[in-house]
């Protein structure tokens, strides 16, 4: 049986971001990101003035859904609440350096083999 690599992540922020009308926006997805996603950012004129915005630019990038939102650019997550971007920097990092994500484990008193999903950022 050939294992499917799973490319997009559905996310729920904590807060919410909200848009000019005052709608939160608080579910999305997003897919995991490409070379050119992590290369092309760093000549952005903003990344090079401020090293720190290149996260702005790359959530940009590989955030494909949030609410109702038709589209996310660099301006949706500056407004971002500072724990939603947290989140989401933390779900990035999860999701693209940390590969598979499900663990084979075994039980050490019964011996019976599983598998378990590391929990979502931000939840305990």
């Amino acid at each position: 049986m050939t294992a499917t690599l799973q490319t997009e992540f559905e996310f729920t922020l904590p807060r919410g971001y909200m848009d000019a009308e005052g709608t939160p926006h608080r579910e999305g997805s997003m897919r995991l990101a490409t070379a050119a996603d992590e290369i092309l950012p760093l000549k952005d004129p903003r990344v090079r003035g401020n090293p720190a915005y290149l996260s702005v630019i790359l959530l940009a990038r590989v955030i494909t859904r949030l609410g109702s939102l038709e589209m996310i650019n660099p301006k949706v997550i500056e407004g971002l609440y500072a724990s939603d971007f947290a989140y989401l920097q933390e779900l990035y990092n999860r999701i693209n350096q940390q590969g598979e994500q499900a663990r084979k484990v075994e039980c050490p008193h019964c011996r019976e083999s599983f598998t378990v999903e590391p929990p979502d950022p931000g939840e305990s």
